[in-house]
């Protein structure tokens, strides 16, 4: 009785602002309108990362960044940046096992970021650091920006990030004033996600009810990784042949190899030491990776890596002048 009250009330204060005030009457509906639109649009895909997980066997994990406009932009420069996250979930297809969450910006924090590669890095970076924290995962600063948008099927992503299903809400034609415009009040004040709280899934019965809005609390840009001194030689036989690359690399802030993260190709070596070191160099032969070798010197802290030199595929010579008679 005291919600249907309120609800009489508040028409009644309605039609007398319609009465008396018929301007500021259609510009608080079309206020409200805007208002719902906002709170009610579902988050979009921007930007899928995908990342490496420390440990062995770890499959990958898929960010799906996603632009919202539930989530407010930061309101200065060197305000905290705020962000909504979904839960983190194991998925498989193709035969391969692999783990996704979804993270919502504002779309006016992911416009400034695209508009500039140095913010987009520093985005992600924070972006990367916050996946870590909020599900005690250890990842590699070696990522990949996918040529797809989003992982998974948009459906899903939306109903992790929201938490539940968003049906569409039907009135009739008898109770369509009321309705709309109770449904539309009552949006804007159980959606506001700048001060409601929520149940997110993950959280504790005991303390479910936390703010939508998670903050990373890192304004600062992070210190970039330097670039290690190293050596590279081509090893060659006595016809000059090369026969494999040795790369000798220091790292006297590195204690253990299990901090390095070392990948090889077929023409290139990168290492990274996360927040301490990172190098990609190109090599002068196409190298067979798979039986590449690498070993740490604790002692001198130094990384000794040898790579073969691809064999290459011999072809018959052909002499020129020698044609058909």
């Amino acid at each position: 009785m005291a919600g249907a009250a309120a609800a009489a009330q508040l028409w009644a204060l309605l039609d007398e602002m319609a009465e008396n005030d018929p301007r500021g009457y259609r510009r608080l509906l079309r206020q409200q309108r805007a208002e719902a639109e906002r709170l009610r649009a579902p988050p979009e895909p921007r930007l899928c990362l995908r990342a490496r997980p420390a440990g062995a066997g770890a499959g990958p994990l898929f960010i799906n960044v996603c632009s919202w406009k539930r989530v407010p932009a930061p309101r200065a420069p060197a305000e905290p940046l705020p962000v909504r996250a979904g839960p983190l979930q194991e998925a498989s297809g193709e035969g391969d096992v692999y783990s996704i969450i979804d993270i919502a910006y504002s779309p006016d924090v992911l416009q400034r970021a695209e508009e500039n590669p140095e913010k987009m890095q520093h985005l992600i970076h924070l972006t990367l650091r916050f996946v870590e924290e909020r599900c005690k995962l250890v990842l590699s600063y070696l990522y990949t920006v996918e040529s797809f948008k989003l992982k998974g099927s948009l459906e899903k992503m939306q109903q992790r990030l929201t938490g539940q299903q968003m049906p569409t809400p039907r009135f009739s034609q008898s109770t369509r004033k009321e309705l709309t415009l109770d449904q539309l009040l009552h949006t804007l004040e159980a959606e506001d996600c700048s001060n409601a709280p929520v149940l997110l899934k993950e959280e504790s019965v005991t303390q479910s009810k936390v703010h939508l809005i998670e903050e990373i609390t890192s304004p600062e840009m992070p210190e970039k990784p330097s670039a290690p001194v190293y050596e590279m030689i081509t090893v060659k036989d006595a016809n000059k042949n090369p026969l494999k690359i040795e790369l000798r690399i220091e790292l006297p802030k590195v204690s253990s190899v299990s901090e390095c993260d070392l990948r090889i190709s077929k023409d290139d070596v990168i290492i990274e030491v996360p927040e301490k070191y990172k190098l990609q160099l190109d090599l002068p032969e196409l190298v067979d990776e798979e039986t590449a070798t690498a070993v740490f010197n604790k002692g001198k802290r130094v990384l000794l890596i040898t790579v073969p030199v691809a064999k290459r595929s011999s072809k018959p010579a052909f002499s020129p002048g020698h044609g058909h008679s």
